[in-house]
């Protein structure tokens, strides 16, 4: 042995992380698909939009940051922000989770709405934030939306609805299956002055929300994966004693049937929001010009 061996500086190896080590991601630093279980810095997760850049599975995304990525900067301005739940049939305990859910969440209801450009082309929004009792619609829930279907009508600019929800808001009964038609029929008045509605379903949208305003849209897109429908999987299979196909009621599953006109990955959902804009403004532009 030479002597200049004994001082070597010996070789450091990082060792293998176990497999409970790679499950153990620390909070807000990594994020885990929980598809495919790829793990991601959490900067990078939320670049690529809470889409895994490995799988494809899109995660859930919260109402502000889907509104910061579809509007031009600093042009959304937020619509009936101060609208709040009440509790008109007395029911246990909802003031207390409505109000954590309002801590938790940062916001006053399931849906936040408002108008602003999108490239430069103006349009009203409602966007659904499952974070707050599941996206559930309650009264504040379809005012808030025909509020803005409404208001967009007067303004005669398009309205574009995110849909996220898991159906009608139980604890508010049948004032909240009203919603149900107020928001269609405020769809229908829009429809009637040759107004423009786009309905894009989320993961998930389904029950009462599925069933109204969400399948009505002049355009019907969908996010990839989305799970879409009214009744749940196991209910109508009980109810039909068939075994239903693995893809039913995902957004792929609806586009073969036809219930929706287009899957739109979230990282083209702007530019394709765009391009339909555009072009039913030069639309009414001819339209306006030829009579």
């Amino acid at each position: 042995m030479q002597l200049k061996d004994l001082f070597a500086k010996k070789k450091k190896y990082a060792s293998i992380p176990s497999e409970q080590a790679k499950k153990d991601v620390p909070e807000g630093l990594m994020q885990k698909c929980d598809s495919c279980q790829k793990i991601y810095y959490q900067k990078e997760w939320k670049k690529n939009l809470y889409v895994c850049p490995n799988c494809g599975r899109h995660h859930q995304i919260t109402s502000h940051e889907r509104i910061q990525h579809l509007f031009d900067e600093n042009t959304f301005v937020e619509w009936d922000k101060e609208l709040l739940s009440g509790n008109p049939l007395d029911f246990p305990q909802y003031e207390e989770k409505i109000e954590k859910d309002r801590v938790k969440t940062g916001l006053n209801e399931a849906v936040v709405t408002g108008e602003g450009l999108i490239k430069g082309k103006p349009c009203a929004v409602a966007v659904m934030d499952s974070r707050f009792r599941m996206g559930s619609m309650g009264s504040v829930v379809g005012e808030k939306i025909t509020r803005a279907i409404e208001n967009a009508r007067e303004k005669k600019i398009p309205v574009i609805v995110f849909a996220a929800s898991g159906g009608a808001r139980m604890q508010e009964g049948i004032l909240s299956l009203m919603q149900m038609a107020k928001t269609s029929i405020a769809i229908q008045r829009l429809h009637k002055e040759n107004g423009l509605f786009i309905s894009v379903m989320t993961n998930p949208t389904t029950g009462g929300v599925s069933a109204s305003f969400a399948s009505i849209g002049d355009y019907n897109f969908a996010e990839p994966g989305a799970l879409i429908g009214f009744a749940g999987r196991r209910i109508i299979e009980q109810t039909i004693r068939e075994k239903l196909p693995s893809d039913f009621q995902t957004a792929e599953f609806q586009l073969t049937h036809g219930q929706v006109d287009k899957v739109i990955p979230r990282q083209e959902m702007r530019d394709t929001l765009a391009t339909i804009l555009e072009i039913h403004q030069l639309g009414g532009v001819a339209d306006e010009t030829s009579s």
